[in-house]
C-alpha cells in the first residue's frame, strides 16, 4: 500500500513536470515563428494559500508564467497574458487536476506580478450530463 503511494505521488510529479515543459515548448516555438510578440516561460511555485482547494499541493500550488519582455510590463498586459490562458478551459482544468491553485503572471524586469484563483475559472458545479 505504501509503495502504491509513493508511485502516485511521482506520477503526479512527473504529470506537472510534463505540463510545465510543454507549455514552455508551445510558447517558445510561437516565439521563435512570431506568433507571439513575448516569450512566455512557466514554472512551479509556492502559490497563494488563500486559493488553496481540495486537490492543492502542498507549497507547490501555483503555476507561474514570466513573461521574458525585456521590459517591464504594464498591469494590462499582465491581464492579457493571464486572460489568455484562464479562457483556455481545458488548460484550467488540467492545472486544478494536477493540484495548481494559483495562475501568477509575472514580467522579467518589472515588479508588478498578478495573480488568480484558478477554480474559479472551471466551470465546476454546473450541470452534471
Amino acid at each position: 500500500m505504501f509503495w502504491e503511494r509513493i508511485g502516485d505521488w511521482f506520477n503526479d510529479f512527473k504529470e506537472r513536470y510534463s505540463v510545465i515543459r510543454e507549455f514552455n515548448r508551445s510558447a517558445r516555438n510561437a516565439f521563435i515563428i512570431g506568433y507571439a510578440e513575448t516569450l512566455l516561460e512557466a514554472k512551479i511555485t509556492i502559490g497563494s494559500s488563500n486559493y488553496r482547494h481540495a486537490f492543492s499541493k502542498w507549497m507547490a500550488g501555483g503555476f507561474r508564467i514570466k513573461a521574458l519582455s525585456g521590459r517591464a510590463l504594464n498591469k494590462q498586459e499582465l491581464l492579457t497574458i493571464g486572460d489568455i490562458v484562464l479562457r483556455n478551459d481545458e488548460l484550467v482544468r488540467k492545472l486544478v487536476a494536477l493540484g495548481f491553485d494559483t495562475l501568477e503572471i509575472h514580467d522579467d524586469t518589472g515588479v508588478i506580478g498578478l495573480k488568480w484563483e484558478l477554480i474559479r475559472y472551471t466551470k465546476i458545479g454546473g450541470n452534471v450530463n
